[in-house]
């Protein structure tokens, strides 16, 4: 180990590593090398004169209030050597006017500060950095999200940036027990981290695992943000598509969360918290179904789980009754595919699941002026041109239509696509073994639901297994005065 400190010369005139010199000017030569301030335009620094001694300021433009930072270069410039305090403690005490001030003497908490865009301070004669958090980061407006829309509540949203979001979380839980712990992940990017829980409320087991997960992943940065992160926090049994975490871009959601015990984390530069513990009956709940009396949030949440299973059992069954139509009862005979069928069923049902993921892909990049007309095409050229040329049936152009529209009753993304997996399994399986292909389709569907774990390790249908009547009511039925607490 060095015991040399950075900023310090060897005989050799090296700087070696460590904490930082009473030299203002071996702390400048070995920042700028370090920076790169010379060959970066956006680093800036300037040698000052305060208290009759140089100073050196070093700041990342765009992350620096101007008119902030002029006032306090003017205070500094003002201040006259007998008013010169002789440490950096006393300086910050005495001769700061501003909030949020730190005082650091090692070079990597330092460099790191810079480079969130702190203000830092050298002193000629100090050994020690004032670091003054006078940044501003660009951020858009906390809008409600158009994916995660609510119809009536709140209608604010996460941004980007986590102050902010922290914030909002703060405005809503006005509570002593609320703790807010950040944490950095990744080499290069180090990239922070806040957890968001209460207290008295949250599993402490499963909180220290947590922390420690997250401060020991090694990466060189979380590139994808939040989906890096839920790769490295739960690396097994990424095969079963069913979401692990429940993402939501709501305050108010994260609120909740937070307050029946759960653990809410924010990543910096994602404008969506995680949730987590979290089982099946956590990631179809909504907004909406605690905005309306409970008579009306109970029947948008049964009708939100009955919606999600005719998406996964309308085509597979459709396809087994058209293979079987003995079974079909006289009153049902209409849902027979009259016109002749030039393309196995399979194909086409296949074929529109692999089209529809192809206009939501369209959609997400065509400019708002073209939405539009671009819609009618396809509507007319996929949809009356695609029967009429006799490429798909109209029966099912029908069933995926519904299929397509009701997969947007789930808020959640990866749950709807675990639904869509799941469902082409079962025409598969359909297809080539009958009957027992879809009854061995809905077993694996069964299977992958049960068998899939929290990130705590706990029961994903909880309170099903292990069994709950109380907490499974609560789970179905939206009651008059929420619970405030899981059992």
């Amino acid at each position: 180990m060095e015991t040399e400190t950075k900023g310090t010369r060897s005989g050799s005139g090296e700087i070696k590593p460590g904490n930082i010199s009473s030299s203002l000017e071996d702390n400048i030569q070995y920042l700028n090398h370090e920076l790169g301030a010379n060959a970066s335009f956006d680093i800036i620094y300037r040698v000052i004169q305060v208290g009759g001694r140089n100073a050196c300021m070093y700041l990342i433009d765009g992350f620096c209030k101007d008119e902030l930072m002029q006032k306090m270069l003017q205070y500094f410039m003002s201040i006259t050597p007998e008013e010169m305090p002789e440490n950096a403690h006393e300086m910050s005490k005495k001769n700061i006017p501003h909030v949020e001030v730190d005082i650091k003497e090692d070079w990597e908490q330092i460099i790191y500060n810079i480079l969130s865009g702190v203000f830092a301070l050298f002193i000629d004669g100090y050994d020690k950095c004032l670091l003054i958090d006078s940044r501003t980061y660009p951020a858009r407006s906390v809008s409600e999200p158009e994916k995660d829309k609510a119809l009536r509540g709140s209608k604010d949203g996460f941004v980007e940036t986590v102050v902010f979001n922290t914030a909002l979380i703060r405005r809503r839980i006005r509570s002593t027990d609320l703790r807010m712990e950040m944490f950095r992940a990744g080499e290069s990017s180090l990239t922070d981290i806040v957890l968001c829980y209460m207290d008295s409320r949250v599993d402490h087991d499963f909180l220290g695992k947590l922390k420690n997960k997250i401060n020991h992943i090694q990466v060189d940065a979380l590139t994808m943000n939040q989906e890096s992160l839920a790769e490295c926090l739960f690396e097994r049994k990424w095969f079963n598509p069913f979401p692990k975490f429940k993402f939501t871009e709501r305050p108010d959601t994260a609120a909740a969360q937070i307050l029946e015990g759960d653990i809410v984390i924010l990543v910096d530069n994602s404008p969506s918290a995680m949730i987590t513990p979290t089982s099946i009956f956590d990631i179809v709940e909504e907004a909406d179904d605690y905005y309306f009396p409970p008579i009306t949030g109970s029947y948008l949440r049964l009708s939100r789980f009955l919606i999600s299973l005719m998406t996964y059992f309308v085509t597979p069954l459709f396809l087994l009754l058209m293979q079987n139509p003995q079974w079909l009862p006289e009153s049902f005979q209409f849902i027979a595919v009259k016109d002749t069928t030039n393309i196995p069923l399979i194909w086409q049902f296949l074929l529109l699941e692999l089209a529809i993921d192809g206009l939501r892909l369209a959609a997400v990049n065509t400019p708002n002026m073209l939405s539009t007309p671009l819609s009618v095409m396809a509507a007319l050229v996929l949809g009356e041109f695609s029967v009429n040329s006799g490429w798909f049936n109209a029966e099912v152009m029908l069933y995926m239509a519904f299929v397509a529209i009701a997969s947007y009753t789930q808020q959640n993304y990866e749950l709807s696509y675990a639904i869509k997996f799941m469902r082409i399994i079962n025409l598969i399986l359909t297809q080539f073994f009958g009957l027992y292909g879809f009854i061995a389709a809905v077993i694996i569907l069964v299977v992958s639901i049960v068998s899939n774990r929290t990130v705590s390790g706990k029961s994903y249908v909880y309170p099903l297994i292990p069994f709950n009547l109380k907490q499974l009511g609560k789970r179905l039925i939206r009651y008059r005065l929420p619970h405030s607490e899981k059992e």
